[in-house]
């Protein structure tokens, strides 16, 4: 199998033989693993003065960046950020992977339009929103779908784009922003629309939340996302009862803990690696990963070390 198959398989949550399929959802590290810049930290504000071969060249440079990645690293999917990102450079930037990679990986790119987090400087105006007038917020986040729907209909499927990961944060550490019932009213129609029309494009959807899930966890697996990332052991969520309640349900991405690779010891984190790997593994279904990505300010020596326990033990 390839590394796209044992992905989509572990999506589908069929049993698997040898190696669990590893990705993440960003490898911020190119500088110091490859000598290059990670092409989301590019400023393109020229590119429409550039000639064609000069975008091309361009263009091959990212491609090659998450190409040499995947394979440096034995990710079996790679989780593009096109720049710039209109539709036509997404197709040709997938199109240059393909063509120097074959279906050697599973591809996808940012696709969710539902409200998470407001941040900082907007959160208090979004609360008033909310009680203020919901209506609004509810036709807003309709047309959002409306318009992610459309977009998605337009890659190309076959050899192109194989789904969307959903980067909306909903939660924080001690829970949802929204709380369980704000949010069955604010997100989840929205969400389950969303799932539905991507899968029924025949795409694949992973669902990223970084916090407590837990008590809006069901909802989430309601909305029939092929999977969930991170399962945040930060934010106190328990893979291995993630998996005992909704593992026949929903295939587990993630659950190595980000916060123990950046200050914790060797070892927190070596154990970090074999408990997600422990609790994700039986009957399929899991695909192993750090609990949000390998970001800026991480240190590669401590991904390299859980990259170690998880040739040594995440085998079937």
């Amino acid at each position: 199998m390839t590394p796209r198959e044992r992905f989509i398989a572990a999506l589908e949550r069929k049993p698997l033989k040898g190696r669990v399929p590893h990705f993440e959802l960003v490898f911020y590290l190119t500088m110091e693993a490859l000598g290059k810049v990670h092409p989301s930290h590019r400023n393109y504000h020229q590119w429409d003065q550039m000639e064609e071969k000069e975008r091309q060249m361009h263009r091959e440079d990212m491609a090659d960046i998450y190409i040499k990645t995947a394979e440096k690293y034995e990710h079996s999917a790679i989780f593009l950020h096109p720049n710039p990102g209109s539709e036509d450079e997404i197709n040709r930037l997938v199109d240059i992977i393909r063509e120097k990679t074959g279906d050697k990986y599973f591809l996808m790119i940012h696709g969710d339009a539902t409200y998470g987090i407001p941040d900082g400087n907007s959160m208090v105006d979004f609360s008033y929103r909310i009680v203020d007038e919901p209506e609004v917020l509810k036709s807003e986040t309709s047309k959002w779908v409306d318009g992610s729907l459309e977009r998605a209909a337009k890659f190309r499927r076959k050899g192109g784009l194989d789904g969307f990961a959903l980067c909306s944060d909903y939660c924080l550490n001690t829970g949802p922003f929204f709380s369980p019932d704000q949010f069955a009213e604010f997100v989840t129609p929205y969400l389950t629309r969303l799932i539905k029309g991507y899968r029924d494009m025949g795409y694949y959807t992973i669902k990223h939340t970084d916090g407590n899930i837990m008590p809006i966890i069901d909802q989430l697996v309601a909305a029939n996302p092929h999977a969930l990332h991170s399962i945040d052991p930060q934010a106190g969520v328990d893979i291995a009862e993630v998996k005992r309640l909704y593992g026949s349900k929903v295939c587990l991405i993630g659950n190595v803990n980000c916060g123990l690779l950046q200050t914790g010891t060797d070892e927190e984190a070596k154990n970090s690696a074999r408990y997600a790997l422990k609790s994700g593994m039986p009957g399929g279904g899991y695909i192993f990963s750090t609990s949000n990505c390998v970001y800026t300010g991480m240190q590669l020596s401590r991904y390299d070390m859980i990259l170690d326990v998880w040739r040594k033990e995440g085998n079937y």
